[in-house]
């Protein structure tokens, strides 16, 4: 919702509030899109550990898109 503005103002850092709530609970897909925000400084400052922290929970959880792009967050933090 606040990611995008559907229904409401776009708000990065409400989206990052709300999907850190889901994530913590263990919803895999709010785990990947933590992880993309943290990897894109995007609510939050950007963060390539947290990212993978986050990419690395949903992997573990069946995210299937959260293992590739944990791979490719892992090569611009070495990188960086």
């Amino acid at each position: 919702m606040y990611v995008n503005g559907d229904g409401v103002p776009k708000n990065d850092v409400e989206a990052v509030k709300w999907y850190r709530l889901a994530a913590e609970q263990g919803n895999a897909d709010a785990q990947y899109n933590l992880g993309n925000m943290y990897s894109n400084g995007v609510g939050v400052p950007q963060n390539y550990v947290k990212s993978y922290v986050w990419l690395s929970v949903a992997t573990a959880q069946g995210n299937e898109n959260a293992n590739a792009f944990r791979d490719a967050v892992s090569e611009l933090w070495l990188i960086s």
